[in-house]
């Protein structure tokens, strides 16, 4: 252990999706200084910091979803008696479909900082390349393993308009791309990003459907990550005035105001109010 700070903090450390030149300074810097050093794989953080040249400072312990519920209160008291805990995940941010929200959340329970050294993401790395939209996405991370549970939760986004964002096993990715086009349709625009920054990185920018073919006819291996174009936008067709008075009639007679009534239709088709107001009282 290093000397110990008058309070202590958990760090969290966005560490290389496979490219350890992606590795941030202040990576490095928390690595070498850190008093404990939380890793998802012990043995990648080894080779993390073989190939940055740098030797970790502080006790090295691991902290994986099979351990993480008895290893949180132990970090949780290092941080509390001044020890720094950085967390590192195999790559990417913690927490993000990796352990870590556990520790972060018992860490804010006691009132101790959390702060982050930021890093690659997956997520954001995938949108980027993508060539879907991303001003605005939706991240559902892994899909139940369950034919009917990923059905299901399927049906549930297909009117989904942001982009997705998941991530998937090799094994289950063929099965996953065939109930994605059959339930988004197979023409819905994708991209499957595999092996992200490492030597053999891919990224097909086809539909649900080719890929769904591409998956079932080879093997795919790697980590993948999935983006999926938005539910396209319906805008409803502008009725012309008499419909539109007789709508706002029709909700008056089932008990709406007509103030309530010009909302909801000027809602429904997406109209200015005052122009509805106009109609209905011209």
């Amino acid at each position: 252990m290093g000397e110990m700070s008058e309070v202590g903090r958990l760090i969290l450390l966005g560490a290389p999706l496979g490219n350890p030149a992606d590795a941030s300074a202040r990576l490095r810097e928390v690595l070498i200084s850190a008093d404990v050093v939380a890793a998802e794989d012990t043995r990648r953080l080894t080779r993390l910091a073989r190939d940055l040249d740098l030797t970790v400072g502080g006790r090295i312990v691991s902290y994986f979803e099979g351990n993480e519920e008895r290893r949180t209160p132990e970090l949780v008291e290092a941080i509390l008696a001044g020890y720094v805990v950085a967390l590192v995940t195999d790559g990417g941010m913690p927490s993000v479909s990796d352990p870590g929200y556990r520790l972060v959340r018992a860490t804010l329970d006691v009132g101790a900082p959390v702060t982050v050294a930021p890093g690659p993401s997956a997520v954001t790395t995938a949108l980027a390349v993508s060539g879907l939209p991303c001003d605005r996405f939706c991240f559902e991370g892994f899909l139940p393993r369950t034919p009917g549970g990923r059905r299901s939760r399927l049906r549930a986004l297909a009117a989904e308009e942001r982009t997705l964002v998941f991530f998937e096993a090799p094994h289950r990715i063929a099965a996953t791309l065939t109930d994605l086009a059959d339930t988004f349709g197979a023409d819905r625009p994708a991209a499957l990003c595999r092996e992200l920054t490492k030597t053999y990185e891919e990224v097909l920018r086809r539909p649900l459907g080719e890929l769904a073919t591409w998956a079932t006819e080879g093997d795919p291996r790697g980590e993948i990550t999935l983006v999926v174009a938005g539910a396209p936008v319906i805008v409803a067709e502008r009725p012309d005035d008499e419909t539109l008075r007789a709508a706002v009639a029709e909700r008056e007679a089932a008990g709406r105001s007509r103030r309530d009534a010009i909302t909801d239709v000027a809602t429904e088709y997406a109209l200015r109010r005052r122009d509805v107001y106009t109609i209905v009282h011209s």
